[in-house]
């Protein structure tokens, strides 16, 4: 059965850091491509940050680049999220998901393109 479970959430105030963390079993998850997405309240679902299967290539929203960092240790199954510089508007679930295609980034920016997702987990910054 596949499972990916996030942690590292919680609340901070602005400027601050968090790493989330995403451990992922029941599938070759070093042939993946991972993402990490987010909901506010009362807002769709949107693309935070991507990484490629092997790692050599990573994707990042205007909003987060330069703040976030996303890394992966396939030996450990797990996909980071380094979170710096938070901002209130960063306030929302935190969600990874496993891309549905191995070997593959296509549509990397897009929830439909990934098949398995987290239970997710609240970030909140506070001002």
């Amino acid at each position: 059965q596949v499972q990916l479970v996030e942690s590292g959430g919680g609340l901070v105030q602005a400027g601050g850091s968090l790493r989330l963390s995403c451990a992922a079993s029941g599938r070759t998850f070093a042939s993946y491509t991972m993402g990490w997405f987010r909901q506010a309240a009362g807002k769709e679902r949107e693309f935070v940050a991507a990484i490629t299967w092997g790692g050599a290539y990573t994707y990042y929203a205007d909003s987060v680049k330069g703040r976030f960092t996303i890394s992966r240790d396939s030996a450990k199954n797990t996909v980071y999220l380094q979170m710096n510089s938070l901002k209130p508007e960063d306030t929302a679930v935190y969600y990874c998901a496993s891309h549905r295609t191995s070997y593959s980034a296509r549509r990397y920016f897009n929830p439909a393109e990934y098949d398995y997702w987290g239970q997710g987990t609240q970030v909140t910054v506070s001002s």
